[in-house]
């Protein structure tokens, strides 16, 4: 399934004021505009057009005189994405891909603008997108494993500060690329901190009942849990939970548990579940409100991860004086970008690797607060206290 917009119409903010004299450079966005995780996919489209904007308030690509289009392909599940991007290539001539969000479909997007030679730049998590040895490839975000790993770990420190040290954790992961990844990351972290793991269950997507799960959870003794999953999953995870009163701190892993519909669709029982975050809108202040004027809801961190990668993406074309994808790939490489989207990263900047691996960022720890959501930890990068058990941690 496939929906081509071609947008200059559509986010011609700038229509009007611009007269180019050349064809628009057009850059693909790979996202899931329909299906269960089609909400991220509007997110990421929302925070790319915004990013879009800013582009060309600032003059579009200025060495080859040209604006930017976008052109979208929906891929609501992996098995459409290789049909996608071959069309996005070989059909609009775009020069290089942003997305895809959900880890299964990078993974088999990727294989195939590694053989197209057309750069694709990813905010997915699972450890194999930059693993691969691809040349094409760029991961803006840490891998699965080390997300997983910071999960862990920073949870264990709020909960030692806190004076209730954790004795027992539980581990839940939907069986995907993205979810697998990140409890290997989790369970490295518990091994290390030598917290045993008295639970250690993977689910399939999209379940239809959580209570075997929550029953296994308190079954297990655990005094803290770490649920990874995507949006449905996670809502029918917590609310079980809170249903069975079984109020023990929650950590998400990213994903479902940090978008505005996780609060629409939970109401009171969001309160202090805390997530892993590779970004979150309260350090990026500005734009986050420009989103929310747009759009009546927070900048959910797949739309800042997404615009940054964008604006990285036509920054290194511009940088490349061309429209080639080898000399633009080269170029995405070599660039340290640290404004824009860019800067409401953690770590401040877009950068990455000999393998595409981001070389700037580092996971953060948010914790719901009413309708918003506040970064708690670390320190360094901290904009509230965290909650744990009702009292504020120093």
């Amino acid at each position: 399934m496939r929906r081509t917009l071609m947008l200059a119409a559509v986010v011609g903010v700038m229509a009007g004021t611009q007269a180019w004299a050349v064809e628009p450079v057009k850059v693909g966005v790979l996202v899931p505009l329909s299906g269960p995780t089609s909400q991220f996919g509007i997110n990421i489209r929302n925070g790319v057009e915004l990013a879009l904007e800013d582009i060309k308030a600032t003059g579009g690509i200025k060495s080859l005189g040209a604006d930017v289009e976008l052109v979208y392909a929906d891929v609501p599940a992996p098995n459409a994405a290789a049909a996608a991007v071959q069309r996005l290539v070989s059909q609009d001539k775009v020069v290089g891909i942003v997305g895809a969000f959900v880890s299964s479909t990078t993974l088999a997007a990727s294989e195939v603008t590694e053989r197209l030679g057309v750069p694709m730049i990813t905010h997915s998590f699972a450890d194999q997108i930059t693993g691969r040895g691809y040349k094409y490839i760029f991961q803006v975000s840490n891998k699965a494993s080390t997300i997983g790993q910071k999960q862990f770990d920073y949870a264990v420190e709020i909960a030692k500060r806190s004076g209730k040290p954790v004795t027992k954790a539980a581990i839940l992961y939907e069986d995907t690329a993205y979810g697998t990844a990140q409890a290997k990351g989790l369970r490295e972290a518990a091994a290390a901190a030598k917290i045993p793991v008295t639970l250690d269950e993977s689910y399939p997507l999209n379940v239809t009942d959580a209570s075997p799960l929550v029953n296994k959870i308190r079954a297990s003794g655990a005094d803290l849990v770490f649920p990874v999953s995507y949006f449905n999953d996670a809502l029918m995870i917590i609310r079980t939970m809170r249903q069975q009163k079984l109020d023990i701190p929650t950590v998400g892993g990213a994903a479902g548990y940090i978008i505005p519909d996780f609060k629409k669709g939970l109401g009171e029982f969001a309160e202090g579940v805390f997530s892993i975050a590779p970004a979150n809108y309260d350090n990026a202040p500005e734009i986050a409100a420009r989103y929310k004027a747009k759009h009546g809801v927070f900048m959910a961190h797949e739309a800042l991860m997404y615009g940054a990668a964008f604006q990285h993406m036509v920054k290194a074309i511009d940088e490349a004086k061309s429209r080639d994808p080898e000399k633009i790939r080269d170029a995405i490489a070599k660039l340290k970008k640290c404004d824009g989207f860019s800067a409401g990263l953690s770590g401040g900047c877009t950068a990455f690797d000999a393998n595409g691996l981001t070389s700037v960022a580092s996971p953060i720890f948010v914790q719901w607060r009413g309708d918003d959501i506040a970064t708690v930890y670390p320190p360094e990068a901290a904009k509230a206290l965290p909650v744990w058990y009702g009292r504020e941690v120093k």
